[in-house]
């Protein structure tokens, strides 16, 4: 007994007859009375009774039609779990980023994710990079979201686009007459920097030591978005990465100019070391990696001035 010959069957209990029931699973009227006839010995009663063309089941073709009801209804089961698994219904994923990623970038990755898989329920782990780092070589977090400036042992990175830091400075400040600044611009300037030790810290304080350029460094601050509130405020002047630029530029009142030589960031995907990635985080890898692709893109291509 094949699931054409109980497709075969089901068609002619449905419709009542061997031609209609031919056109509902796209074959021949004699191709289904074969497999009808071949259903009848291999059951070895019955299925229908025959006046002429017409067909009417008989007692024990109607009992057993029942019965493969039963198990079309288990398909269509099949079917329903299939569909659950395939939109991840009911999975979890969780993702870390420091909190202007969280809020800004990676919230809106999110978004366009949800649109399409509503029922996956996203966990955003916000916290700072040596946090997000544990939680992602930990395996606690599925993936993560990064602005790098330097090197990451112990997890998988994913580069998606590496953009150059540009200078922010207080509305009105004498530079902002420049179009583009320069390490010697920033001579004798109050400088907001990032906190010794770290990567991006050692790459500016490079660049400059380089031009043999001193600056007065005035504070320091760990989160792009307290850099710039600092700056904001008239406190000094500072390199950052352009995606911290671009979503402080109108929050805390601040210019934006490139900078050269070039202080390279990567914005980059992170996962945990040594696992295979899930179809579940592949699929949000792709959501992420298009977004970013056009935001950023568009950003490269129209700094904030």
């Amino acid at each position: 007994m094949g699931l054409r010959h109980i497709e075969a069957f089901r068609a002619v209990m449905m419709t009542g007859s061997m031609t209609a029931a031919a056109r509902r699973v796209h074959t021949s009227q004699p191709h289904v009375s074969r497999l009808i006839a071949q259903l009848e010995a291999i059951t070895q009663f019955p299925l229908f009774d025959r006046n002429g063309s017409r067909l009417s089941p008989t007692q024990d073709g109607s009992r057993f039609f029942q019965e493969v009801e039963k198990t079309f209804i288990g398909l269509a089961g099949l079917e329903s779990a299939a569909a659950s698994i395939r939109s991840f219904s009911a999975s979890r994923l969780s993702v870390a980023a420091m909190p202007r990623l969280a809020g800004g970038l990676l919230a809106r990755i999110v978004a366009a994710f949800k649109t399409e898989y509503p029922d996956v329920m996203v966990a955003i782990h916000s916290g700072n990079a040596s946090t997000v780092h544990n939680w992602i070589s930990s395996g606690f977090c599925d993936t993560g979201l990064a602005m790098l400036s330097g090197d990451s042992p112990g997890i998988q990175v994913e580069p998606v686009l590496t953009m150059n830091c540009v200078a922010v400075l207080p509305r009105g400040h004498r530079l902002t007459k420049l179009k583009k600044l320069k390490p010697a611009d920033f001579a004798g300037e109050p400088f907001i920097a990032f906190p010794s030790g770290t990567p991006l810290r050692e790459r500016i304080d490079a660049v400059f030591k380089s031009a043999k350029v001193e600056r007065h460094t005035v504070a320091e601050a760990g989160l792009g978005s307290s850099v710039c509130a600092l700056v904001g405020a008239g406190l000094g002047v500072a390199l950052i990465n352009p995606l911290a630029a671009r979503e402080e530029y109108e929050a805390n009142g601040v210019e934006v100019r490139p900078f050269s030589p070039a202080v390279a960031v990567t914005v980059a995907l992170l996962y945990p070391p040594y696992h295979t990635r899930t179809r579940l985080v592949s699929v949000f890898s792709r959501y992420a990696h298009q977004l970013m692709q056009e935001e950023m893109g568009d950003l490269k291509a129209r700094p904030p001035r």
